[in-house]
């Protein structure tokens, strides 16, 4: 065989060598790259978002007009616990009508006392 003949056959099998390479390829890489991730968020994401969540709800109390300076307000993903104490009977439903309506609130555990200006 003719050496130009030998390296336009090795030369037409490498080329069909790389087609079927680039041929067997999927998309799904691409697909993978650009699209957003299925990953659980970290511990630390859980905790931010809780703190954001706790002071929502404490900044919407707040806009009632509800004395927040004695309430405590805990947020467990969704799940806000009220415990401390206000002025009056009627703001113990309010606030926790108030943080109900809150995005991203999914239940809340009402645990405020009534408490006067002394205590």
């Amino acid at each position: 065989m003719k050496p130009v003949k030998l390296l336009k056959v090795i030369g037409s099998v490498l080329a069909v060598a790389a087609a079927f390479h680039v041929y067997g390829q999927t998309s799904d890489g691409g697909a993978m790259a650009s699209g957003p991730q299925a990953t659980a968020p970290s511990a630390k994401a859980i905790r931010a978002a809780n703190r954001q969540l706790a002071k929502n709800v404490s900044n919407a109390i707040a806009k009632t007009g509800i004395p927040t300076s004695k309430i405590s307000v805990k947020a467990n993903q969704g799940k806000v616990i009220l415990s401390g104490s206000v002025p009056n009977a009627n703001q113990i439903a309010q606030a926790g009508e108030v943080a109900r309506g809150v995005a991203g609130v999914v239940s809340v555990d009402d645990k405020l006392t009534v408490g006067y200006e002394g205590q």
